[in-house]
């Protein structure tokens, strides 16, 4: 619940000042698919998920609620996928390798170990947290909401995915062989 901080336009020699209440006793953890394909609008699917923050609870999401973010961008999408996974421990968990396995629709490749820069969806957090900065949330559902409007606010704006692409320097047509 702690607000990303940005710049203000208080006067200068008076910081404003933001009471914020305790913690809350969950965390919110979001997974988000940035799909491109030539010639059709970019889309944004993702899944917010509450954790509660008990004790032995887990505190993100597992190898299963991947899954599950993939089999939904595939009944959404209505074709085979390719995803570019960075390295995050879960997407190398053996379970979801396992299942890459099985299904011919899905075919993974895997960015280099650390390369924040070549990940779209690196810079769609950055415009999430951009919307949410200096904001102090009351509760952990005034978050929730905020957060899924942000998201909904970028899924109609394809040319914001689309942007998010072109900071990465990739681009969707490979290279002609000489």
């Amino acid at each position: 619940m702690t607000p990303p901080r940005a710049r203000t336009w208080g006067r200068r020699g008076h910081t404003p000042v933001i009471r914020v209440r305790g913690r809350s006793r969950r965390r919110t953890s979001v997974a988000a698919l940035c799909c491109y394909k030539s010639g059709k609008p970019s889309r944004l699917i993702h899944r917010p998920r509450t954790h509660p923050l008990l004790k032995g609870a887990r505190r993100s999401f597992s190898w299963q609620d991947y899954r599950d973010l993939l089999v939904r961008a595939h009944i959404q999408l209505g074709g085979p996928i390719v995803v570019v996974w960075d390295n995050l421990n879960t997407h190398l968990a053996a379970g979801l390798k396992r299942y890459e396995a099985e299904h011919d629709w899905l075919t993974t490749i895997h960015l280099p170990p650390y390369a924040p820069d070549l990940n779209p969806v690196e810079a769609l957090w950055s415009l999430v947290r951009r919307a949410m900065a200096n904001t102090a949330f009351d509760t952990p559902d005034d978050l929730d909401r905020t957060l899924r409007r942000e998201l909904r606010r970028i899924q109609l704006r394809p040319h914001l995915i689309n942007g998010c692409l072109t900071a990465t320097g990739l681009t969707l047509t490979p290279p002609t062989p000489p």
